[in-house]
């Protein structure tokens, strides 16, 4: 059983310790078995079955507010059992968090209900091929034609892609250039003009694709925000569900932690316990530290969010990064002390190799982390230096 210790951390209140224990209930359950088998049918059974359990009420909440702590520890929790049920309960919160966040009441209404249920998955389509990170550089186009809104363009690497109900396209309207000229849509998958254009193999199986709009109309009433406000509401979004990666990252950590622990015990060498030879302490030592400095960073984050702190992005970046790249060094440390077993395909080991690596490289790759956490630091020095440079 991985560390719960944290949970009395004064970063949580006494509701969050329930929560840990609900959706660690379910887990220990249901989400390895329900992972197994095709990819597409195991992401639909998961998300209506956690949606059954009634745990998709804090991805998709009727209150429109979001519990970035019980988000955390969701994904948290559900990463140390399964890469697939992490994924499924996420994609439900941040493909309808944009609704959530600034759609209309009778867009929610018409929506969210079936995505709380796990009926109809939830996609977010921001990635193009030419302009992942870079969101400024988007070249999907929305053009407005009387009451609706023709989209050309494509999108790619967008996860539930081919199996999701609706889709969050974010698409350049031309009110300003760069990022001021965006405008955010919700889209229902059988829009006319919207076609899924390549299913996208990874090393870690999750349904991806690339989707193609062809004049696709969408109803202005489909609208998320005002026109060119969709940078905006991609941020905001991103801004809750960035640390939300760092607590994903940090469930494989755990998981990894407790597989070397559990080798390094029973595997014998040299006349003893693996586990005595001082490099595997220090192995077991250094994994130890990179597991507890990322929860520390991932449920600051969500605290300061919760508090009702206006924007994250350095938080919650530097959640991201630390818990992403320590997960890394831990599974890592994982495979090493399991030896051969730790590269044989499926082993646990490797199984977790492969899983934490994607999450160095979406919702924003670790150096573009990097970059917005130096440039947040030369901001607050710019605002605090007693001595600022002269125009």
């Amino acid at each position: 059983m991985a560390d719960r210790d944290f949970l009395s951390w004064p970063f949580l209140a006494p509701r969050h310790k329930d929560w840990a224990a609900e959706v660690e209930a379910w887990a220990a359950a249901n989400a390895e078995r329900l992972s197994e088998g095709e990819t597409d049918e195991a992401c639909r059974n998961l998300a209506r079955a956690m949606g059954e359990a009634g745990l998709l009420r804090m991805a998709v909440p009727e209150s429109g507010k979001l519990d970035v702590r019980a988000l955390c520890i969701a994904r948290e929790t559900l990463a140390r059992y399964s890469g697939l049920a992490d994924f499924a309960f996420a994609m439900q919160g941040l493909g309808t968090g944009s609704v959530t966040l600034f759609g209309g009441d009778e867009l929610k209404a018409r929506y969210l209900p079936a995505a709380r249920s796990g009926t109809a998955l939830a996609a977010f389509a921001l990635s193009e091929p030419e302009a992942g990170s870079d969101v400024a550089a988007l070249a999907t186009t929305a053009r407005r034609d009387g009451d609706d809104w023709v989209i050309d363009g494509s999108k790619t690497w967008i996860s539930n892609g081919g199996i999701a109900a609706t889709y969050v396209v974010f698409a350049r309207s031309g009110e300003a250039a760069g990022a001021k000229g965006l405008t955010a849509f919700l889209v229902p998958a059988d829009t006319p003009g919207l076609t899924i254009a390549e299913r996208i193999e990874v090393s870690a199986p999750h349904p991806l694709a690339t989707l193609r709009f062809e004049g696709m109309r969408v109803p202005d009433s489909h609208r998320l925000g005002a026109p060119g406000d969709g940078f905006k509401v991609a941020m905001a979004t991103l801004d809750v569900f960035r640390a939300t990666v760092g607590a994903a990252a940090l469930g494989f950590a755990r998981h990894a932690l407790d597989l070397t622990v559990e080798r390094a015990t029973n595997r014998q060498l040299f006349g003893g316990p693996l586990f005595d030879q001082q490099v595997t302490q220090a192995a077991i030592a250094e994994s130890a530290v990179d597991v507890e400095t990322s929860a520390l960073l991932v449920y600051r984050a969500a605290w300061l969010k919760d508090s009702g702190t206006p924007r994250v992005s350095r938080e919650a970046s530097m959640a991201k990064l630390h818990a992403t790249e320590a997960a890394q060094r831990v599974a890592d440390r994982c495979v090493q002390i399991h030896g051969g077993h730790g590269v044989v395909r499926d082993h646990p080991a490797e199984k977790l190799y492969r899983e934490v690596r994607a999450l160095r490289v979406y919702e924003g790759a670790s150096e573009v982390q990097r970059i917005i956490i130096a440039r947040a630091e030369r901001a607050r020095s710019e605002e605090t230096s007693p001595c600022k440079p002269k125009n």
